[in-house]
């Protein structure tokens, strides 16, 4: 059918990933951080680990590296982990609006990206703070804040 192709493997969409994260790092994040403002990203290296890593299964070494050389080395002072169970996450979802392409994948893939989140915890406990997002919105909140001003952020 023309016009129609296969979605790419798990390796090639991490290195489209980490391709636009690199130019993120240098258009955005690296001349943000010289001027001395903060940067708050939803999205950064740790999310490619738990989808094409845990969920679609690229090899984590090979993340590693893409990693390394996209991101030049810098990793963020805090990463906030809002956890939630799978199923949850789904109708809460499907609640608000479609399913993305990543959304829209079965509920072991989101039940391995959870588990690739959980590893990078572990790996990168220093800077990783779980919330607990199966709680109401005021206590996802005051778990943030006390995130933050624990940090002194």
């Amino acid at each position: 059918m023309l016009g129609a192709r296969e979605p790419a493997d798990a390796l090639t969409e991490s290195l489209i990933v980490f391709a636009a994260r690199r130019d993120h790092v240098r258009r955005v994040i690296r001349p943000a951080l010289a001027r001395g403002a903060r940067v708050l990203c939803d999205r950064y290296a740790d999310s490619s680990f738990a989808y094409q890593g845990g969920g679609s299964g690229a090899p984590w070494a090979a993340l590693e590296q893409l990693e390394a050389w996209a991101c030049e080395g810098l990793q963020p002072d805090l990463t906030l982990w809002f956890d939630l169970d799978p199923l949850e996450a789904a109708r809460r979802r499907a609640a608000a609006r479609e399913a993305d392409r990543f959304e829209a994948e079965d509920l072991a893939f989101f039940e391995r990206a959870r588990e690739a989140f959980a590893r990078r915890a572990r790996e990168h406990a220093t800077r990783f703070v779980r919330i607990d997002a199966g709680q109401g919105i005021e206590q996802v909140a005051f778990q943030v804040a006390a995130a933050l001003q624990e940090r002194g952020l």
